[in-house]
């Protein structure tokens, strides 16, 4: 019985699982981007990212824990370079899985698992599109009538103001 156990065993033993998620980890700090099978991308996620937290802390002891995880020093050099910067004012969530469908041969569900603040397509687009794109507001006929009025008022002012100089 497994009464209250949480971990996903993925069909391992211990020393297996934890070598299997340690090199996951190693590629997807490396590669920000890898396709696995959906178990091993949950399980990863869960495995990453109190890493990813412990990164933000750039201490000894940090580094000496992450290492302990991941035991590749090129690894955790870029964990806590490259990868603590960009995700430095990020509470949490700093992985992505996307299901992309089933494997060919034996139809398990694949997905992609992803650094989020790693993803041009998303991180540009939204930052592009928050500094240029005006925020608007739903009003009725009426509340824009009045907005137009007072923005005609300050137009009169400034003329007013600008002849009066003059």
């Amino acid at each position: 019985m497994r009464h209250g156990d949480k971990i996903n065993n993925l069909g391992r033993k211990t020393a297996h699982r934890h070598a299997l998620l340690m090199n996951l980890a190693c590629a997807l700090i490396d590669n920000k981007r890898i396709f696995t099978t959906l178990a091993k991308a949950k399980a990863l996620r869960v495995y990453i990212e109190p890493l990813i937290t412990k990164s933000k802390d750039d201490t000894t002891h940090s580094r000496r824990v992450a290492f302990s995880y991941l035991k590749r020093k090129e690894t955790v050099s870029e964990l806590f370079k490259e990868v603590a910067t960009k995700v430095a004012n990020r509470n949490g969530g700093y992985t992505r899985i996307i299901k992309t469908g089933n494997r060919q041969g034996d139809a398990a569900e694949m997905a992609m698992i992803e650094l989020v603040d790693f993803n041009d397509i998303y991180t540009n687009g939204k930052g592009s599109a928050e500094g240029t794109a005006k925020k608007t507001t739903r009003r009725s006929k009426g509340a824009k009538k009045t907005a137009g009025a007072k923005t005609e008022t300050k137009a009169k002012k400034e003329d007013t103001a600008s002849t009066e100089e003059a």
